[in-house]
């Protein structure tokens, strides 16, 4: 069996708060990345419809501001609802072409009523939802728009000869979160970012150190002619640019050692792909296998509650 992998980072914009036109561009990538060769493609947080950027630029927190009502209800009405079958068309488009597929995405769950998660959903190459990991906690200014995850999200599947999990931006700092992945086998961790180097640099080579694993982030790109013509109070919005970019990317890449294979692009639209081989996780682990033989289970154990979180649980007669 082999222990190699192909693996991309997909570095693009969305068309910013447009969830049709966004997936299109989406489904546009895995199709040339699976012509590359790619067995696994990732996407920045909330690509589909887009990062909430506007709400530090506009004075988000003010409260009742009918500004922020606008476009906060616009957002709502682009997430992704993967019970209608938002995503069927990407499922379908991984399926076809056997290809796994990580993408960060605004989800707004029917049973949760008009609240919205920064979600990264994992798609098998079957085509299948693998794993859907709501953002536990949005950082700052998120939570004005976007609520509170769970741990539902927090599993790993198989991708080739390697073992995926994935985590939102800042959840990535969080230490039982990643504990939570390397205790279930992760070898290769997808972390996603609405686009930074800022962000990336550091925090993905720690991560390949710490669990001695592949880490792929992938980040995405807004600037200003990602501003549909159509976007409610696009007026307002122009005159909060003048600081674009808002996203420069830094997609990367590092191995188990904490070398780059990929180093952070910044401003640079595409796929960046690379070859990873399994072995090299093996080498790295000889000395320091964080949930194997270095771990202290006698000691240190960790309890992960992964119930999808309800307000209402139904019983029928």
């Amino acid at each position: 069996m082999s222990t190699t992998l192909r693996v991309a980072a997909a570095q693009i914009a969305p068309v910013w708060l447009d969830r049709k036109a966004s997936l299109e561009r989406v489904v546009e990538q895995v199709e040339q990345a699976a012509v590359s060769g790619v067995e696994l493609v990732a996407f920045g947080e909330t690509l589909v419809p887009g990062y909430p950027f506007w709400v530090e630029r506009t004075d988000g927190a003010r409260f009742n501001s009918p500004l922020q009502k606008d476009l906060y209800a616009h957002y709502v009405d682009q997430a992704v609802s993967i019970e209608r079958g938002d995503l069927d068309v990407l499922c379908e488009a991984a399926r076809r072409n056997a290809i796994a597929v990580v993408l960060g995405a605004l989800e707004r769950p029917v049973e949760r009523g008009e609240s919205v998660y920064a979600s990264a959903i994992s798609i098998g190459p079957d085509g299948t939802i693998a794993a859907c990991q709501r953002k536990l906690m949005p950082t700052h200014e998120e939570r004005l728009v976007w609520a509170t995850g769970d741990g539902h999200g927090l599993r790993t599947h198989r991708v080739g000869p390697f073992t995926v999990g994935c985590l939102n931006c800042w959840e990535n700092w969080m230490p039982l979160a990643r504990a939570s992945l390397y205790g279930q086998g992760e070898n290769l961790h997808v972390a996603i970012w609405p686009g930074s180097d800022r962000l990336t640099r550091d925090i993905t080579r720690f991560i390949a150190q710490e669990g001695r694993c592949f880490v792929l982030s992938a980040s995405g790109l807004m600037r200003r002619e990602d501003l549909p013509n159509d976007l409610p109070h696009r007026a307002r919005l122009q005159q909060a640019v003048d600081d674009m970019p808002w996203a420069n990317g830094g997609s990367c890449l590092a191995g188990p050692d904490g070398r780059w294979l990929i180093e952070p692009a910044v401003n640079q639209q595409g796929l960046l792909i690379a070859d990873i081989d399994l072995r090299e996780v093996r080498r790295a682990r000889h000395n320091f296998d964080p949930a194997g033989h270095y771990a202290r289970p006698d000691v240190l154990t960790l309890t992960v509650n992964r119930r999808r979180q309800q307000t209402t649980h139904l019983e029928d007669p």
